[in-house]
C-alpha cells in the first residue's frame, strides 16, 4: 500500500526479529492445539502480514511471497489467507480489500479497526458490541461476525 504522507514511515512498524519469531511460534502452538498445520505457505503469508507496516492486499502478498523475488501463485496466497482468517490469525479490512494480522486475542472475536487516511495504517482495538449483539439475538439473528472500520488520522499523522 502506498503511503499518502512522507512523515509516517516507521510510525506503525511491523514485527521484526525476536518479536516476529515469538509471534510465529505462538501461531504454530495454536495450530497444534487446534490440530491444524501451519504449513510453509501459511507461515510465509502470516510472516509477511506480521512484518507489514500497513494492511496488505493479496497481490502485495503474492509479489512478496517468494524468497528470490519469485511471486507465489494466487491460489496459494488466497488459501493461506482463508486459513489465517478462519483460525483468527488475520482479519480482512473490507473497505481496503486488504489484510492485517490479528494482534488482540487467541480466540475468535469481533474486530474493529482505526484506519489512517494519511499513512494507511490500521490499528485493531477491542470493540464493545454487547448491546448490539444482544439486540440482534433478541430479533432472532445469530450473528457470526462483526467488523467495524473507523477512518481518520492516526496520532503520527495528526501532529
Amino acid at each position: 500500500m502506498s503511503h499518502a504522507c512522507d512523515h509516517a514511515d516507521g510510525a506503525h512498524p511491523g514485527l521484526k526479529g525476536p518479536a516476529l519469531q515469538r509471534a510465529l511460534a505462538t501461531a504454530e502452538a495454536r495450530c497444534l492445539d487446534n490440530q491444524e498445520r501451519l504449513t510453509t505457505p501459511r507461515r510465509r503469508v502470516l510472516e509477511l502480514l506480521l512484518q507489514g507496516d500497513a494492511p496488505l492486499k493479496a497481490y502485495d502478498l503474492i509479489a512478496a511471497f517468494g524468497e528470490a523475488g519469485v511471486p507465489a501463485k494466487p491460489p496459494t496466497v488466497y488459501r493461506a489467507l482463508e486459513f489465517l482468517e478462519r483460525l483468527g490469525f488475520a482479519h480482512r479490512i473490507e473497505s481496503l480489500n486488504a489484510y492485517v494480522p490479528c494482534r488482540l486475542s487467541d480466540t475468535p472475536h469481533s474486530a474493529a479497526f482505526l484506519i489512517c487516511d494519511c499513512c494507511g495504517a490500521a490499528e485493531e482495538f477491542e470493540p464493545d458490541f454487547a448491546a448490539q449483539l444482544s439486540a440482534a439475538e433478541h430479533r432472532g439473528y445469530a450473528v457470526r461476525a462483526v467488523t467495524l472500520e473507523a477512518r481518520g488520522l492516526c496520532p503520527a499523522c495528526r501532529s
